[in-house]
């Protein structure tokens, strides 16, 4: 069977007055990763509930593959989802938690048995198909999860913050075999987290949400480079907020005695405005008499996160290679060098 597009068309959900989903416009392409990004209470878990038909919307459509499912009740759209907490039964071994959603489905036990083998040893855990989960790590118990989810070859893929459990090396570990499951089976998923670097590395495309709305849909490289938003900007990656003086065409904008072209003219008029510009995109210079202070110099293996302070008291960040970052230490004089890149005024 084709994977399916997933569309989420105005699709509303209020709490005690206050809207989780406000007119919510989402497509996911068949065979795809989205991975639905921002802060808590944005609404993105209430849209995949909705999605899985564990949560009834107040307005608007499901459709997956085209049809609305909205009447759809979850045992019957064939979705397998991972959550969380695992949700694993702590009373069967790792086999048998595979097995559990073909059991239900009516399959015989040999057939259980082999399908459940084959997806442990999909995820890499077929020597450990007899332990309970008291006996594996979290890491492995969300293997499993996500082994029974998909061992009843659902159409669509929801997972629901799987990672947010696990400790770091964990989690980059598990985020690349699910990213290269994904890839290789073709299945059409959604991937719900607030973790920014989870988001960029995983997905086709990330949808930032913010009340309830989506702020914008696009490529990782698109939304980082490209944002279309100020709230996407400053959300995604690191971004400084600089002072800076938009010119009359509203075409330039002055920012620390540098004159930078502005990524959308006509945005905002002249004037003061603040300059959103990334890490990568400043260079600190020592100078004995420079104006900027550098108050702290964070190694990060190849990249050095400069921090300095403007006469005014504005904060600067600048990502520098490390081996050029020998001499911007703590308390050293630099001047504020700003590469010539198209900015963002608000």
């Amino acid at each position: 069977m084709s994977a399916p597009s997933v569309e989420l068309v105005k699709l509303s959900r209020s709490f005690g007055g206050v809207a989780a989903l406000d007119g919510l416009d989402l497509t996911v392409e068949p065979g795809t990763l989205t991975c639905m990004l921002g802060p808590s209470g944005c609404g993105k878990t209430t849209a995949l509930r909705i999605i899985a038909g564990l949560e009834h919307s107040d307005g608007g459509e499901v459709r997956v593959g085209g049809q609305d499912v909205a009447r759809v009740p979850a045992n019957k759209r064939d979705m397998g989802m991972v959550f969380q907490s695992y949700s694993l039964f702590p009373n069967l071994d790792a086999r048998d938690n595979v097995a559990f959603g073909l059991r239900m489905r009516g399959w015989n036990a040999a057939k259980r048995r082999e399908r459940a083998g084959e997806l442990l040893e999909l995820v890499g855990l077929s020597e450990h198909a007899s332990k309970y989960t008291h006996q594996m790590s979290g890491g492995q118990q969300q293997r499993v999860a996500l082994a029974r989810a998909l061992a009843v070859e659902p159409r669509v893929l929801l997972l629901d913050e799987p990672l947010s459990a696990l400790d770091a090396v964990v989690r980059v570990q598990l985020r690349e075999e699910i990213r290269s499951l994904q890839t290789r089976l073709g299945i059409t998923t959604v991937f719900v987290t607030h973790d920014q670097e989870e988001a960029l590395s995983v997905a086709d495309q990330v949808a930032v949400m913010r009340a309830g709305r989506l702020e914008q849909c696009a490529a990782p490289a698109e939304v980082y480079a490209n944002p279309a938003t100020a709230f996407v900007a400053e959300f995604i990656g690191t971004m400084n907020r600089l002072p800076g003086t938009l010119s009359a065409d509203g075409k330039s904008v002055e920012v620390a005695g540098r004159s930078l072209p502005v990524r959308e003219p006509g945005s905002r008029s002249a004037g003061v405005v603040a300059v959103l510009i990334r890490p990568e995109a400043v260079r600190f210079e020592p100078a004995e008499e420079g104006p900027a202070t550098v108050r702290q110099a964070g190694f990060r293996g190849p990249i050095t996160r400069i921090t300095a302070v403007l006469p005014d008291g504005t904060e600067v960040l600048s990502d520098v290679p490390s081996a050029a970052a020998a001499d911007l230490g703590p308390g050293r004089r630099a001047e504020l060098v700003l590469d010539e890149v198209p900015v963002m005024v608000v």
